[in-house]
């Protein structure tokens, strides 16, 4: 815990956590939200799932993209833009009399196609503010801190949802992004570090190993949990607490594990060998529907999640330009969107057909394979043990703006 507490001492780390943490809240609860606030309306869990799935292909495509545009326009301007388009979306969804449901598809469209590339900009900023040896644990303390969106965003969403009103839901999460973005975006090493202008092609970026294995890894992952979550949920019912006791015994293992880990050498097998725990921590609970059963085994698949995140952050910092971090941390994210998309989907799928075992099948199958293309592509995997995981500088000087 040592290493931890002086990197929360280090100058300006624990305020720009926590300003992201808080911006990034809203991705822990508008999913949720839309999906209680569209049904309440038009009377279709189909008609949400589709507003849903406009939102995520947004998301998706918005990834690398306006990370990229950091680079050529500065980190405030296009976070200020993306944040202002977002709100507008996010409000009007939450404030309009009842639309039809493609007018909300576009709102969900525009609101994830402008959603703040806070965490590739925090991710860039990062290797600015502590040193070499600093970098991994941060990584790892930011992975792990980041369970609260996961664990408190559905809970809070629920309850209010339930208790008070979807639109009052939706608007606590507006309150989140906007409080949260402007913080982030005040902060002084948001207008301290400048990301140089990328001078090859977007998507380029994708052809370094280590960028496409994380990318290939991160969206097996998280297919793999968002087919847990719809399984459990599936199991004890929606509005049974003892899914949400299961699935905060999951996030809390993941924040267990990346405190537990942050300070482990990277080695390459180190991605395999924390994918190998989530696969067969998911693998047994596939076995059984009962409670304390349920809740061990995802304890136990969870404590890898957080370590494994820390691992493709590292790997991508250590491979790539300066001046490219931010795409490729776009592109890993867009990878986890669309896993996290289709997790869902194929576990939706089997629970219709088997009943909820048929998504606990799901997540070991991906997970399964999120531990075969690190071990069988551990060449991709750079060995960062004694090794600076900062991003490699580019030729030219970096500018440094004043705050």
């Amino acid at each position: 815990m040592s290493t931890y507490l002086s990197l929360l001492k280090t100058r300006g780390v624990a305020r720009l956590m926590t300003a992201q943490l808080v911006a990034r809240f809203p991705n822990g609860m508008l999913s949720l939200a839309y999906l209680l606030h569209i049904e309440h309306l038009h009377h279709s869990y189909g008609a949400a799932g589709l507003v849903l799935a406009a939102t995520s292909i947004g998301q998706a495509i918005a990834g690398p993209l306006t990370s990229r545009w950091m680079g050529i326009w500065g980190m405030r301007r296009v976070l200020t833009l993306t944040l202002i388009v977002c709100a507008a979306a996010v409000g009007t969804i939450a404030l309009s009399p009842i639309l039809p449901v493609p007018v909300y598809m576009a709102l969900g469209l525009i609101g994830g196609l402008s959603t703040p590339p806070v965490q590739p900009a925090v991710r860039t900023i990062y290797p600015k503010m502590v040193n070499s040896r600093q970098l991994t644990p941060l990584f790892s303390l930011d992975a792990s801190a980041q369970e609260v969106i996961w664990v408190l965003g559905p809970v809070i969403t629920t309850f209010i949802a339930t208790q008070v009103s979807t639109v009052l839901a939706i608007l606590l999460a507006l309150a989140f992004l906007i409080g949260g973005g402007v913080w982030f975006i005040a902060s002084p090493e948001v207008g301290r570090v400048r990301i140089p202008r990328s001078r090859r092609s977007l998507g380029v970026v994708l052809k370094k190993p280590a960028v496409l294995l994380a990318t290939i890894t991160g969206f097996l992952l998280i297919g793999a949990c968002a087919a847990i979550e719809a399984g459990v949920v599936s199991a004890f019912g929606h509005d049974s607490p003892e899914s949400g006791i299961v699935l905060a015994i999951f996030a809390v293992g993941s924040l267990i594990g990346g405190l537990s880990l942050g300070h482990v050498p990277i080695g390459p097998w180190a991605l395999a060998r924390r994918m190998l725990g989530i696969f067969l921590g998911m693998a047994l609970a596939a076995a059984s529907l009962n409670f304390w059963w349920l809740a061990v085994t995802l304890l136990m698949a969870g404590i890898g999640i957080a370590p494994a995140l820390a691992v493709m952050f590292a790997i991508v910092s250590s491979s790539v330009r300066f001046s490219e971090t931010a795409e490729a941390y776009g592109w890993v994210g867009t990878g986890q969107l669309i896993g996290a998309a289709l997790g869902s989907a194929v576990a939706g799928f089997l629970i219709d057909r088997y009943d909820a075992p048929g998504a606990f099948w799901a997540a070991a199958a991906l997970a399964g394979l999120g531990f075969l293309v690190p071990l069988l592509f551990r060449g991709s995997h750079p060995d960062l043990r004694g090794r600076d995981a900062s991003p490699i500088p580019d030729t030219e000087p970096v500018p440094v703006q004043p705050s």
